[in-house]
């Protein structure tokens, strides 16, 4: 990881600090009656999945959504009937006294956004497949070629900047990592520098024609795409002196269940900590009025988030921010420098009565050859603090004591030692084992500490915070450490109440994925607290859930694939088969191809480009009608639905990328 200097410090602003909570200040921007900007709360979005076509079903759908929390409504609208029909949804919603804005989503089509814009209260449109082209073809642009394609979407973009001055309409610029056109991947590549181009050519448009009533966003799957793409937003914008336009985050087919808000968290949350974002939408392969909550959940920790305790300020950011590397450690035992991120399982306050009780860390046993085994998302290591395990544990599965515990222990093999700082000053620093584990915050882990460890390559520090601004306080000894240039490892340490629900998976998703994101933390340590009472075999599943989360916080943040990855799209009245159904069914045949991503899209505007990150894709081209993809290209068109599965495992299968599910007896 390279240290920025002092002098690279103004390229690297992205918000108003790095450490004190602030919200960006933004422009105001009208939507309706609803107004959205920094002088307003974080709003929530969703989009309906109902055909835009059937008027009553997309009513109810809306009516849903707003008793669920959500505040805009997008709509598809594919062409200019589906535009026309928003007229009569529109209608209906006020003559049951519902005037929520609704927004009109526009793929390829600008005679539907021109029409849209004149009924709805915003449009959302997309610059890669707007008025430009996606071929996937590389083609070389001389600059004069490239400026007459500039021109050639200033011709067909003008209209619609006009009529939505003209009606007071609303606009989103939003750009989407998988859809972007041939001309900016030719001139900018895959990258988040193009993504912000894309945005930037249709915003300048704008500005010269003095419409300011706009909101953008940058999507895309990859959690580290996304981050780094707003964040290079925000810093062109004040670079190139626009104005502080309204952010509308998410990340695009994020998938379902745990895993769809966890990739959620992770991005969303990540930016929301810096005090980015003036709307959010969840985008979850589940029913609509399931995505507002989530979104809620995310918002409302920041409401509060002001005063925190104080973090001393970053006068000089010490990263780029807007390129992944990973911090630069040195290997202690398996932790650090190549080796993935680490997860130790919480038990010391779960007491491990017998080898069974393993199996809510993702240990299995396998009923020939007779013995038990790890899993793709077993722990590592487990934490019993005070009370060890009475067994011999697993091969392959280390415990870790704390510090009295562990010197009084008559076996020491496969058991480290968890010290506090001042443990480690008094006798830690001559305990002869291949790893030490010194736990402690910011505070406890001052400079003087730091340079005792510097040239110990046995030690491991577990940080932890009690910090409401957390992940900013953590990411601040991070940064410390990559000033001091200190190479020790890192293992993140939060502590959550088991019975949280979903902020448990949000919150947690967002204070360690925030890090792994810029390449901090060499591992995870989720620590339960539990209720006063709660019985055994309550505690063994929250440590399940603990542990679930854990992997899947490393999956999302692309640090540790240790299971099947779904990009599955949320659904929308383009949709041209049943999204979840075919997630559920597909996910039953594959979810044991542990760092295999699977696009899964329910039409062909979400088919190639919204899936670029995946190694196949299954996308609805029509009724009863399927395309598969091995990346971008699409290898067999128009297979049956009932025939699709089989045919995306064939596929798999002649890549060499195929696997039988192992016969086993998982305990879960």
């Amino acid at each position: 990881m390279s240290v920025v200097t002092a002098s690279e410090r103004k390229t690297n602003l992205y918000c108003p600090s790095l450490t004190a909570y602030t919200r960006r200040k933004t422009i105001t921007i009208n939507i309706g009656d609803l107004p959205m900007g920094s002088d307003y709360p974080i709003r929530v979005q969703s989009m309906t999945t109902v055909d835009t076509m059937d008027t009553q079903g997309s009513i109810d759908e809306v009516i849903r959504m707003v008793e669920s929390g959500c505040e805009y409504v997008r709509i598809t609208a594919p062409s200019v009937k589906e535009a026309q029909n928003l007229e009569n949804i529109r209608k209906g919603l006020h003559k049951l006294g519902i005037y929520v804005p609704l927004i009109a989503d526009i793929h390829f089509t600008p005679n539907a956004a021109e029409l849209a814009a004149r009924i709805v209260e915003k449009v959302r449109i997309n610059p890669g497949n707007y008025a430009d082209r996606k071929r996937f073809e590389i083609i070389d642009y001389t600059d004069a070629s490239y400026a007459a394609e500039l021109e050639r979407i200033r011709e067909k973009f003008i209209p619609l900047v006009k009529i939505c001055k003209e009606y007071g309409t609303a606009m989103r610029i939003g750009t989407n990592h998988g859809s972007l056109s041939d001309r900016i991947l030719s001139r900018y590549g895959d990258t988040p520098l193009g993504m912000v181009e894309s945005a930037l050519e249709f915003l300048r448009i704008c500005e010269e024609l003095n419409y300011f009533n706009i909101a953008l966003s940058m999507k895309s799957s990859n959690t580290q795409v996304m981050v780094e793409a707003y964040r290079l937003l925000v810093q062109r914008l004040d670079e190139e002196g626009l104005k502080p336009y309204p952010l509308h985050l998410g990340v695009t087919e994020a998938g379902e269940a745990e895993d769809g808000r966890i990739k959620s968290a992770v991005g969303i949350g990540t930016l929301l900590e810096d005090g980015l974002g003036d709307t959010v939408r969840v985008s979850l392969t589940e029913a609509p009025e399931k995505e507002a909550p989530v979104a809620r959940a995310l918002i409302e920790r920041y409401a509060l988030r002001t005063p925190h305790d104080f973090i001393e300020p970053v006068e000089v950011c010490p990263i780029n921010p807007f390129q992944y590397t990973r911090r630069d450690t040195q290997e202690v035992y398996n932790i650090g420098h190549l080796n993935v991120p680490r997860v130790i399982a919480d038990y010391s306050n779960v007491h491990v009565q017998e080898l069974e009780d393993l199996k809510s860390i993702g240990h299995f046993f396998l009923p020939v050859p007779d013995k038990w085994a790890m899993n793709d998302q077993g722990a590592d290591f487990i934490y019993t603090g005070q009370q060890p395990v009475p067994f011999m544990l697993p091969n392959g599965l280390k415990e870790i004591l704390d510090y009295n515990q562990w010197s009084v222990h008559p076996e020491k093999q496969n058991k480290f030692p968890m010290l506090s700082p001042e443990e480690w000053n008094e006798a830690g620093h001559a305990v002869q084992r291949p790893v030490s584990f010194i736990k402690g915050n910011i505070h406890l882990f001052g400079k003087e500490f730091l340079e005792k460890i510097r040239d110990n390559h046995q030690v491991v520090l577990v940080l932890s915070t009690d910090n409401a601004h957390a992940m900013p306080e953590l990411r601040r000894f991070f940064y410390t450490l990559t000033e001091l240039k200190i190479k020790v490892p890192v293992i993140i340490q939060r502590t959550y109440q088991a019975d949280m629900g979903d902020r448990l998976t949000l919150y947690s998703a967002t204070d360690i994925g925030g890090l792994l994101v810029d390449g901090f933390g060499d591992g995870t340590l989720l620590s339960p607290e539990f209720p006063k009472e709660i019985t055994h075999a309550e505690k063994l599943k929250a440590a399940s859930a603990f542990n679930s989360i854990a992997f899947g916080i490393l999956q999302a943040a692309r640090t540790r694939m240790s299971k099947t990855e779904y990009i599955s799209c949320p659904s929308c009245g383009r949709t041209l088969f049943d999204l979840q159904e075919t997630t559920a069914m597909i996910r039953k045949h594959t979810e044991h191809l542990k760092g295999v991503k699977i696009g899964i899209m329910g039409c062909i505007v979400n088919g190639p480009g919204e899936m670029a990150d995946a190694d196949y894709g299954y996308v609805g081209m029509g009724k009863d009608k399927i395309a598969l993809y091995r990346g971008q290209e699409v290898i067999k068109r128009s297979v049956t639905a009932a025939k699709a599965v089989d045919e995306l495992i064939e596929l798999i299968r002649e890549d060499g990328r195929w696997i039988e599910p192992e016969e086993r007896e998982v305990l879960v």
